[in-house]
């Protein structure tokens, strides 16, 4: 049997063998200069051993929580040796961190504002912002909220993690490359809805999705949402509502933007309001967990 060529694996050989999907593998090439494929005679791209090997440990790190930016220009040696570091199994990666979201409760319920935004940093630099959003944020902001109803939390502490926790993620935000391939997403709240923070949550793993992101904020006029989306030339409205948001203000909302966005934008919706499970007007797209966003974001990636 020969030897395989130096770039002998397609880009189907290599989604099977790392676990990694050809969309992810384009984005990363575009973005990053990482991997860099050559073409064979039909135009099709052929990979090296050497870079598919690296993509393998990349998507091991990916699975532990670190951020693909961080990573793909890092040398083999230099990941691996974040891989060692890093060697904890997902039973008890998701120990540490129910301790960490422990450690940060107890900073809110001190309002040590200056503490809690260093430890939120800190976080964030560790994990990966995915991870941080997913497995940090996600779980922290349900046991704040819990906290809050059961009176052990004050409104001043809950607003307080609420500050500290919007500034973390506008920081990491910030830190992005610009995003150009994915489809374009625009965030806001409806009137009635004063909840952000799950808007910036989900801005974020949408962002590291290479999509363009535009948030309006909380409570906007549903007719300067569908403006807003003609104006940027959005394929997505994304709208977030808490169970705060009263059932019938919340339904009937959503019919009339649905109404007034143009017809190539989807309309999505994500948030806790109790509602959503049980109807949604049509042409609505529930988005039910910041995990199921990238489901909803495949037609765009077949598209591509």
């Amino acid at each position: 049997m020969q030897p395989a060529a130096p770039f002998d694996m397609t880009i189907a050989d290599v989604e099977r063998d790392t676990g990694l999907g050809k969309d992810t593998l384009r984005v990363w090439e575009r973005r990053y200069g990482f991997p860099q494929p050559q073409r064979d005679a039909q135009g099709e791209r052929r990979y090296a051993a050497a870079e598919v090997e690296k993509l393998r440990t990349i998507k091991r790190l990916i699975d532990a929580g670190h951020r693909p930016g961080r990573l793909v220009t890092r040398t083999l040696g230099e990941l691996k040796a974040l891989g060692d570091n890093a060697a904890t199994g997902p039973g008890e990666m998701r120990s540490v961190r129910g301790d960490e979201v422990d450690a940060l409760l107890q900073l809110v319920a001190r309002h040590d504002a200056d503490a809690l935004r260093h430890a939120l940093a800190g976080a964030e630099a560790r994990h990966g912002l995915r991870a941080f959003v997913v497995d940090v944020v996600a779980p922290l902001t349900r046991r704040v909220g819990e906290s809050w109803m059961r009176g052990e939390l004050r409104v001043f502490e809950e607003h307080l993690f609420t500050e500290a926790m919007q500034a973390v993620l506008h920081a990491a935000l910030s830190s992005l490359p610009p995003a150009r391939y994915g489809p374009r997403v625009l965030f806001a709240t409806l009137p009635g809805e004063p909840h952000g923070l799950g808007l910036l949550m989900a801005q974020a793993v949408i962002a590291l999705e290479d999509c363009p992101c535009l948030s309006l904020g909380v409570q906007v006029p549903v007719a300067d949402i569908a403006a807003a989306a003609r104006a940027w030339r959005a394929n997505i409205a994304a709208i977030s509502a808490t169970a705060c948001m009263k059932r019938s203000l919340l339904l009937e909302s959503l019919a009339q933007l649905r109404l007034q966005l143009p017809p190539d934008c989807a309309l999505w919706v994500g948030g806790a309001a109790p509602v959503l499970d049980r109807h949604s007007p049509d042409g609505v797209v529930r988005v039910p967990t910041l995990e199921a966003i990238d489901e909803a974001l495949q037609p765009w990636r077949c598209a591509e």
